[in-house]
């Protein structure tokens, strides 16, 4: 599952790239015409007589760019830094030193992590701050680009990988240290087809690994306590609170 890290030069051009995309996503078509008008006069000022289509675009890039006032790669990576620190803490996403999440954090490096319908990009960027390379599944494509755009501000895209699926149409390509379901992640789904997906990410859990299952949604649990001490029956588990629902899976 571990994606080869990227340098950081190269996660600050595609934060670049992915600023000026969002950019030209934003803005109508007569919008983008216009600054193609203004790239062609830029470069046939600079003598540029003769340019192809590649030249152009690059021009139009560097005309956005400038009008983005996007920070240089050394002021970028200073921010960065600044930011994966504050990542790092519980508190900066409201969390209290013994939350669920940080007592299920786990300690191996590079540790793979699945995040099931997340709600929000807090829990993946606390994750991939803290050294864990996750998966990040949910079916709201706008919920996987926010957890993306979010990852990439701060160049740890490559510790990222977003899927746009059902959690019951998804399989776990490489093996798990943990798993961290958001309250929505099993809300549509029948007692059979929970019991399915969690069987499958019980087997493709390493020995040691832990699941944190947070068990309330909009007040009211879709997934009892008693059901899910049934569902994982052998492995060592803990009630954190009164809808965190933590297993162990034993070692052999």
């Amino acid at each position: 599952m571990s994606r080869p890290s990227r340098s950081l030069k190269t996660e600050y051009e595609l934060y670049v790239d992915q600023e000026i995309e969002n950019y030209k996503d934003s803005i109508p078509r007569s919008a983008i015409l216009r600054i193609g008008d203004e790239a062609v006069t830029s470069l046939r000022a600079s003598e540029q007589m003769m340019f192809g289509e590649m030249m152009l675009c690059t021009e139009v890039d560097r005309i956005i760019r400038k009008r983005l006032r996007l920070p240089s790669y050394a002021t970028w990576r200073r921010r960065r830094l600044k930011l994966i620190e504050a990542y790092k803490r519980p508190e900066h996403w409201g969390m209290t030193f013994d939350a669920p999440l940080v007592q299920a954090l786990p300690s191996e490096a590079e540790a793979h992590v699945l995040v099931l319908g997340p709600q929000e990009e807090g829990t993946a960027l606390y994750l991939v701050a803290n050294g864990c390379q996750v998966t990040a599944v949910e079916e709201d494509p706008d919920g996987v680009e926010r957890v993306m755009t979010a990852a990439g501000q701060v160049g740890l895209s490559s510790r990222v990988n977003g899927m746009v699926s059902p959690v019951d149409a998804w399989f776990p390509a490489s093996p798990l240290h943990a798993v961290v379901s958001s309250p929505a992640a099993f809300e549509k789904l029948s007692p059979e087809e929970r019991g399915r997906v969690i069987e499958i990410l019980k087997s493709a859990t390493l020995d040691g690994g832990v699941h944190l299952v947070r068990t309330l949604v909009a007040g009211q649990s879709n997934l009892s306590q008693d059901e899910l001490r049934q569902r994982y029956s052998g492995w060592d588990v803990n009630i954190l609170d009164q809808h965190t629902f933590l297993a162990r899976k034993a070692f052999a």
